[in-house]
């Protein structure tokens, strides 16, 4: 069923921000931090099995200079520079396998598959721990470790990696910085809205079904995880429901789209009870860039699929085109 707004009214909606005064201070620190501990980034030839694809096993540094997996794939003997995408993956999923990620180098781009440190064992598996794991109690999952302070938040953490991606794509010798975009699926897409905020130059941002986004109201109209581990998180510690939406500012994709300096294809699912709408909307609504957005009404949370993809490698033909 219709889990929110009625889509006429989705698209209006346009709530107020509540971005912190140091949100700039914030996160230029954060990245200038983790960009001073970096070392460069290693790219093995990985014996795949694959007969069209190059496929790189990358370690690059993110956040504090801890090492990140990846897959770097390019189409067979391409020489560049070529277009790129660096894709973020979904709350829970790793890096998987090469033969996971396949649709982009068979599209003709290179393509940077970044690890999610800490995940990687709900439904693809990951390759890399996360080093700065915080302490103090938390509900099962991610998103309440380390959340009563923006510096020990987990998404920070994640975040970060994401810019780093980016940034260690653009080294590549095959990459041609001028056609580099990003996107991913739900976290991945909530990765995606916060780079784009982050990153100046890049071509095309692509959010689908994208999590990590207007929180409290995410909390008050959703049961399902993981946004309900909030929920529970401060039904448990009653005395602390500001303080966790006061770190949350930092991290909400409402604020990083005001930031925004690429254009964007969005997706939305109308039935979708994960990331409601109204939270997709909200990010929406806010992106300071060119936009644009697919609706797929009778589909939760599982968006467009391989359509999206497909509507993806069409916006992205058209606006990379010579």
């Amino acid at each position: 069923m219709f889990v929110d707004m009625p889509l006429d009214q989705l698209r209006a909606y346009r709530p107020e921000r509540d971005e912190p005064d140091d949100f700039g201070a914030f996160w230029t620190a954060t990245l200038d931090a983790a960009r001073a501990a970096a070392v460069p980034a290693t790219f093995t030839l990985y014996d795949s099995r694959l007969s069209t694809v190059d496929v790189y096993d990358v370690t690059f540094s993110g956040f504090k200079g801890h090492p990140i997996k990846g897959w770097f794939l390019a189409p067979r003997g391409a020489e560049g520079p070529l277009p790129c995408v660096v894709e973020f993956i979904g709350y829970g999923g790793g890096r998987g396998l090469p033969l996971d990620w396949l649709s982009w180098s068979a599209a003709g781009y290179a393509h940077l598959v970044m690890d999610t440190r800490g995940q990687g064992s709900g439904w693809l598996a990951g390759d890399t721990p996360d080093p700065a794991e915080a302490g103090g109690p938390h509900t099962p999952g991610f998103m309440t470790r380390g959340i009563l302070d923006p510096h020990t938040y987990y998404y920070r953490r994640l975040i970060t990696d994401g810019v780093r991606a980016v940034e260690t794509a653009r080294e590549h010798p095959l990459v041609d910085n001028a056609r580099l975009a990003i996107c991913g699926t739900s976290q991945g897409g909530g990765i995606a809205v916060a780079v784009g905020g982050l990153v100046d130059g890049l071509a095309a941002v692509m959010p689908d079904v994208p999590f990590l986004s207007h929180y409290r109201r995410a909390t008050e109209i959703t049961d399902s995880a993981p946004y309900f581990e909030l929920t529970t998180y401060c039904k448990t510690h009653r005395d602390h429901v500001e303080k966790v939406f006061d770190t949350l500012r930092y991290f909400d994709g409402v604020n990083f789209a005001a930031h925004a300096t690429a254009p964007s294809l969005f997706s939305v699912a109308l039935m979708d009870d994960v990331c409601p709408p109204s939270t997709v909307y909200a990010a929406y609504n806010h992106w300071a860039a060119e936009k644009d957005i697919r609706v797929w009404s009778y589909n939760g949370h599982e968006g467009g699929q391989n359509v999206q993809r497909v509507e993806q490698i069409a916006y992205l033909g058209e606006l990379l085109k010579p």
